[in-house]
């Protein structure tokens, strides 16, 4: 089983839609709301990917 959720953007850089699907992923898999969201940014400061853990003892 995957320890974390990870999420890219399909071209390069992170859209709304994108960033609000991966939201109802992770609420869907369990993951409760106040877990900490890592994000990967491009020089420009855009969102390229965010990932979150799925289980405490991986924080």
């Amino acid at each position: 089983m995957p320890t974390c959720m990870r999420a890219t953007g399909e071209a390069k850089d992170m859209t709304l839609d994108e960033l609000a699907q991966f939201v109802e992923d992770a609420r869907k898999a369990g993951v409760p709301g106040d877990r900490n969201v890592r994000a990967e940014l491009s020089m420009s400061g855009k969102v390229k990917a965010v990932e979150v853990t799925l289980s405490e003892d991986d924080d």
